[in-house]
């Protein structure tokens, strides 16, 4: 009962934290960059060992990242360019945030992080280039896991209990993990046919 109460009552605070910014007639792109500019923020606090600061700046940021979609959907302005800009943005956060991690260690030179930190990057980008290509030729490749709320969710834990290093190794390995599983589904429904309209490759 106590957390359906906490559920209702999360619901109606961001319903009217939506309906206020939907009033003022905002553009939802604009909500959209500032939690890229939020991001940054968050990636400066990792460059400089303020790794708790950091997270609860990034939890802010993925606050804002739930609000443009919801207000853009108000505001009836959900368009496939919102859609689009709302994804590079969002390319552009994750990378922003492992810079900071890079900066850091290489900085306080620790060159095994640095590795990590860098493999981390390489298979969150994966992730999501992985499915952005699928879905090129086959209807969908949502398979795996590991996506982008994953990913900010186990930075956050990391940075909050002072524990990036276990955080970056579960990310660059389900990451893999989440990318092979994609090439082979990928695989399996390029060779049984199940292509979009008009794709005609041969494997």
């Amino acid at each position: 009962m106590f957390t359906r109460w906490i559920g209702v009552g999360s619901r109606w605070l961001l319903e009217k934290i939506v309906a206020a910014i939907t009033a003022t007639g905002i553009n939802p792109n604009v909500l959209t960059l500032f939690g890229l500019i939020v991001n940054f923020w968050a990636a400066v606090l990792f460059a400089t060992g303020m790794f708790r600061s950091a997270a609860m700046v990034i939890f802010f940021a993925g606050f804002l990242d739930m609000l443009d979609g919801q207000v853009a959907r108000r505001a009836k302005r959900v368009t496939a360019f919102g859609a689009f800009f709302d994804s590079t943005l969002d390319r552009y956060s994750d990378m922003a945030l492992y810079m900071g991690l890079l900066v850091y260690y290489a900085v306080n030179g620790r060159s095994a992080y640095v590795i990590l930190a860098a493999v981390a990057t390489a298979g969150s980008v994966m992730v999501s280039y992985s499915r952005a290509r699928a879905e090129s030729l086959i209807p969908t490749c949502k398979v795996g896991f590991m996506e982008r709320p994953e990913r900010v969710v186990l930075l956050i834990l990391g940075g909050l209990f002072d524990r990036m290093a276990p955080a970056l190794w579960v990310i660059s390995v389900v990451s893999t993990i989440t990318v092979i599983h994609r090439i082979v589904y990928t695989w399996q429904e390029t060779k049984a046919g199940r292509t979009l309209p008009g794709i005609r490759l041969a494997l």
